[in-house]
Formats: C-alpha cells, sequence, structure tokens
C-alpha cells in the first residue's frame, strides 16, 4: 500500500513540473514575440531552475 501511495505521489510531481515547463515554453515564446528581453531573461532563470 506504501509504496502505491509514493508511486501515485511521483506520478503527480511528474505530471506538475511538466504542467509548468509546458507553461514556461509557451511564456518564453509569448516574451520572444513581444520583444520583451527582460521577461526572456527571467523566464530563461526560471527554466534554468527546473531543469
Amino acid at each position: 500500500m506504501k509504496r502505491n501511495t509514493q508511486q501515485r505521489l511521483q506520478t503527480a510531481v511528474d505530471i506538475h513540473r511538466a504542467n509548468i515547463l509546458k507553461s514556461l515554453e509557451h511564456r518564453l515564446q509569448v516574451a520572444k514575440a513581444n520583444g520583451d528581453e527582460n521577461l526572456l531573461r527571467q523566464l530563461e532563470a526560471e527554466k534554468t531552475y527546473y531543469n
């Protein structure tokens, strides 16, 4: 039972991280399209944190 709970928790953590990265990639694309260099630097730093 404990192992199943740990597996579910890890799956949730993995899905959450994937969703954050997907959102981050979209935000990077929008910042690039808008030419927002300041936001791009901030988002790149955030991406480094999650990778």
